[in-house]
């Protein structure tokens, strides 16, 4: 579940970022020029303030995901290579419920369900006809699952965090791995009217992943049942059970 997004943020936006990132440059620059003291000095001073900044845009993302405790949406998935060419495309059905409820199904082209209550992990392929379980384990989980239950202290400690305006009542959020040997290059986190529009991934191999969420249902109820699988009955299910301890299916949220 990781996916990235191109969002166009607006020819102001993005000049008046430009212009400001080249005035810091301009100024170190000079300032380097004149006193080395003074170049260490004014660099120090940068990194607190790309700190700060960093730490103001987490708490922002923090702000925009805190009142979000159920969620469910139609997601259009769009996976292309580095020269554009689709790779996939699907139809999924998402849900969310804090904790750790993750729900995502995908009805098209090719069925799969991907269930946790938190504790469990259930992956099914109707068209294979398996059904594979897993232990859930929350601090590994993908970064969009971070995101969505949450977790942005967590997510900030391994991404840069960067907050870009666009238009009226939009935020996109630029994260930026601090670790050289992320999976990902970027991961582009877009809000509308404070509500989560899309996520792009971006990976360092160029291939790109969109999630797009439309008909958005925000805190709307909810039942636990959702989030804890029951295999169905039938003779040819190849169940795969990787769980430590393979006793009971039904953990609540």
């Amino acid at each position: 579940m990781t996916r990235v997004m191109s969002v166009n943020s607006g020819m102001s936006v993005k000049s008046v970022f430009l212009f400001c990132v080249l005035g810091l440059s301009l100024t170190l620059t000079s300032a380097s020029l004149a006193d080395p003291v003074v170049a260490t000095e004014a660099a120090a001073t940068s990194g607190a303030a790309a700190e700060q900044a960093s730490a103001t845009d987490a708490e922002r993302l923090t702000r925009l995901l805190a009142d979000l405790h159920t969620f469910r949406a139609d997601v259009r998935q769009l996976i292309t290579e580095s020269s554009g060419g689709v790779l996939e495309e699907s139809d999924i059905l998402f849900m969310l419920k804090r904790p750790h409820g993750f729900y995502w199904e995908t009805l098209a082209p090719f069925p799969e369900l991907i269930v946790t209550n938190g504790t469990t992990l259930w992956n099914y392929q109707p068209d294979l006809l398996q059904l594979t379980i897993a232990d859930w384990n929350p601090s590994e989980s993908e970064l969009a699952a971070q995101l969505l239950g949450g977790e942005v202290d967590v997510v900030a400690s391994e991404y840069n965090i960067e907050a870009v305006p666009v238009a009226d009542n939009g935020w996109e959020f630029v994260l930026r791995p601090r670790d050289s040997a992320s999976l990902y290059e970027r991961v582009i986190v877009f809000f509308n009217d404070n509500l989560l529009e899309s996520i792009l991934l971006i990976n360092t191999n160029g291939q790109r992943t969109l999630w797009e969420f439309f008909n958005r249902q925000v805190n709307d109820p909810v039942d636990d049942s959702v989030f804890n699988f029951q295999a169905p009955d039938d003779d040819f299910l190849d169940l795969i059970d990787n769980r430590s301890q393979a006793d009971d299916d039904t953990d609540q949220l």
